[in-house]
């Protein structure tokens, strides 16, 4: 039996309170108004006062609607035919497709016991060299991508989506553009991913509860994919829009704020999605990749600050390049050894080597004289660059490797690199073994 009321007592910015009895934190909503019809979910409850963010935003709505509560939380249906399909925060089909109605499953449960997760031991190929050889993404793990405003992070997610050897993409799109949206679904459809994603997508425009929705929606969508045994790559972009709306509606509901204006429970907050990150044993898996971006390029911001703390890494995307130093994978020691053998040598030396060039780019700045060994530096580090760091470049993980010992031999000899020489005799170019 549904329990309908038929007075607001307030109304502030998009949140409406009515005084009710047996209302569950989280709990749907139906406000009808002169305006029509709104969900609405319940945000807070405080002695007989329930606050209640509607869906739609609280124009049109006086103080003699009618709200009733649905007795369950949110729901989204879960079905293979989800794939294809873009659809907004809270579950409504955004590319005019027909609503699905099959089976409904509730959005943000529990994360995993810890106890029955698989150790991660697989990797997933990007086709970036960046990723691939020197961070490499492991099944299950939790990523960000450090950004600062401008530079291309949804183009890389987009490109990730496509190039992924994974079984389904979940995107979910918070705050975005819709001209970031429309390019999403294009450059998925135009390739041929369309068939194997499914997105969910909160636009600038959209109602500011929509935004908290993303996350959950997708990761209870992506974990049930993954119950059937899919290997499922999530990509949330951004989450720092996501904890801006936190901010909003905590503000709304006048919480004493904490660094910021932020609310005090954002590390929880944003552990509460991370945390879905999971390998299942004898099933499949959800990794996550999450753009954050960093207002000022400040990394001691609260949102990347407090995401350094539950991720296992990241990626520091700057001047349209993964840049190696900074960017982390905390698990690739689980899987490059298992990949080629002379993963592991590539991937030091040629950061090493890329490391000296930065220093030989100092003393040319500073007008040093250069010596034959820098100006090797430099030439190496032009290559490198262009041709492994430049976002732009699509290879497999052994050509990629090829490249590397290319670009290396094309610049120094062999025993320059301090490369072992059983890697030297086996890999290097000219010298392979047959």
């Amino acid at each position: 039996m549904f329990k309908v009321y038929h007075r607001i007592h307030q109304i502030v910015g998009n949140v409406i309170m009515v005084q009710a009895d047996d209302v569950a934190y989280g709990e749907l909503a139906r406000v009808t108004s002169r305006r029509g019809e709104s969900l609405a979910q319940v945000i807070r409850l405080e002695r007989g006062r329930v606050y209640l963010q509607v869906f739609a935003g609280s124009r049109g709505i006086a103080t003699d609607a009618k709200v009733r509560f649905l007795g369950k939380p949110l729901q989204v249906p879960f079905t293979e035919n989800l794939l294809g399909r873009a659809f907004t925060g809270s579950g409504v089909p955004r590319d005019r497709g027909p609503e699905l109605e099959e089976e409904m499953i509730d959005i943000g449960g529990p994360s995993v016991n810890p106890a029955k997760r698989v150790i991660p031991s697989r990797m997933v190929r990007t086709g970036i060299p960046m990723i691939d050889i020197f961070n490499t993404l492991v099944e299950s793990q939790k990523l960000p991508i450090f950004s600062s405003a401008g530079e291309p992070y949804n183009p890389l997610l987009a490109r990730i989506a496509l190039q992924a050897e994974v079984d389904v993409i979940v995107l979910g799109g918070m705050g975005l553009k819709y001209d970031d949206y429309l390019y999403f679904r294009d450059a998925l459809d135009e390739q041929g991913a369309l068939t194997r994603s499914v997105l969910y997508v909160h636009t600038a425009a959209d109602p500011t509860v929509e935004c908290l929705l993303v996350p959950d929606v997708s990761l209870a969508v992506a974990e049930r994919f993954a119950l059937e045994g899919k290997r499922v790559l999530v990509l949330l972009t951004d989450m720092t829009n996501f904890a801006d709306a936190l901010k909003e509606i905590a503000i709304t509901m006048e919480q004493i704020p904490s660094t910021r204006g932020y609310p005090g429970d954002l590390y929880s907050q944003l552990a509460r999605r991370y945390e879905k990150a999971v390998d299942f044993e004898g099933a499949g898996s959800v990794t996550i990749l999450a753009v954050t971006t960093m207002p000022g390029d400040d990394v001691t911001h609260p949102v990347p600050d407090n995401t350094g703390y539950i991720t296992e890494g990241q990626f520091y995307l700057k001047n349209g390049r993964i840049e190696p130093f900074g960017s982390l994978s905390r698990l690739k020691q689980q899987v490059n050894s298992k990949t080629r053998e002379d993963h592991r040598t590539v991937m030091d030396s040629m950061i090493q080597l890329y490391a000296q060039y930065k220093e030989v780019l100092e003393k040319q700045a500073m007008g040093f004289r250069l010596s034959d060994w820098d100006r090797k530096l430099l030439k190496y580090g032009g290559r490198f660059e262009n041709e492994m760091m430049d976002l732009t470049v699509n290879l497999p993980l052994e050509k990629a490797l090829d490249l590397g010992w290319e670009i290396m031999a094309d610049c120094f000899d062999s025993e320059e690199t301090g490369i072992p020489t059983s890697m030297i005799e086996k890999f290097w170019p000219g010298r392979r073994s047959v």
